[in-house]
């Protein structure tokens, strides 16, 4: 799971006399390595609705299909916000190891919010439009819960002191690849729609994630560039990849329907030994 929020600032007067060479400019408008990657992110996130647009959305609506175009965009789409979950991860990373500028938790949330927020929900919003047995209206009004999700998210997440490694609420990268690939499953409309729902009702709950570190930082990289072979495989119209790519996005649903379901039995078990320690307690 990886998210905003890895981004620490690191005061860069502290490093002022290695940045002689840029002059007087402001420190809050010098970019740092971690800021680079955070653009990358933001970048996926347009390219991503650039190509649900323009290969999907409008052969759709001109009626200028033609072949595997738009499988080979919405492929083009949800790679490009897989490499926007990465250009996520590796920020925060390099601003721990590094530095972050003062704009750096400023830039992530708003390249989440358009990698993350905007790109799925514009991409349930396109599903729609396209779907046979989908309802427009009903698809805009996922989309917009989809983005109000990311956006109250990421608000709290600015707002609010958690322990640290953990995440209160499904990050909005998981979140969003997780309603991205229930799009991609091509359920029927309703068990879609809500299962949309639920994503953006855990986007926003009180249920701990852990942070993206160490082994389960390389775990979900794994986990990506796997994913970008099976939407390669798809895309392709590779021998069985339609049923890799179902595969692989039935595993993100069953990820992001258990993951909650230790995190709750995790806390009720600790609930219940405070209880034990509070009662022992009490007799002594």
């Amino acid at each position: 799971m990886i998210d905003s929020g890895n981004r620490a600032w690191v005061p860069e007067a502290e490093i002022a006399d290695d940045n002689d060479e840029m002059g007087d400019m402001p420190l809050s408008m010098r970019l740092s390595i971690a800021d680079t990657l955070t653009l990358g992110n933001a970048t996926c996130g347009f390219l991503a609705v650039y190509f649900t647009t323009t290969g999907v959305l409008i052969p759709h609506l001109t009626g200028s299909e033609v072949g595997g175009m738009a499988r080979h965009s919405a492929a083009t789409a949800v790679m490009l916000m897989l490499l926007a979950s990465v250009f996520d991860l590796f920020d925060g990373l390099v601003a721990r190891k590094l530095r972050s500028s003062a704009m750096g938790a400023e830039l992530d949330n708003l390249s989440d919010l358009i990698s993350f927020g905007l790109a799925p929900a514009y991409f349930v919003l396109v599903w729609g439009m396209v779907a046979n047995d989908a309802h427009q209206g009903v698809s805009a009004l996922a989309g917009i819960v989809v983005v109000l999700a990311v956006v109250l998210r990421l608000a709290r997440f600015s707002c609010v002191t958690l322990p640290d490694g953990v995440f209160q609420g499904m990050p909005s990268p998981f979140g969003a690849l997780t309603v991205v690939s229930i799009v991609l499953l091509e359920l029927p409309f309703v068990p879609t729609l809500l299962a949309i729902v639920g994503v953006a009702w855990l986007m926003v709950s009180r249920v701990e994630y852990p942070k993206p570190r160490g082994l389960l930082a390389v775990a979900m990289l794994g986990w990506i560039v796997l994913s970008m072979g099976l939407l390669t495989a798809w895309a392709f119209d590779a021998p069985g990849g339609e049923l890799l790519l179902q595969t692989g996005c039935a595993l993100q649903l069953v990820l992001g329907a258990v993951i909650p379901l230790f995190a709750t039995a995790r806390r009720v078990n600790a609930f219940r030994d405070n209880r034990r320690e509070a009662r022992a307690a009490a007799k002594a």
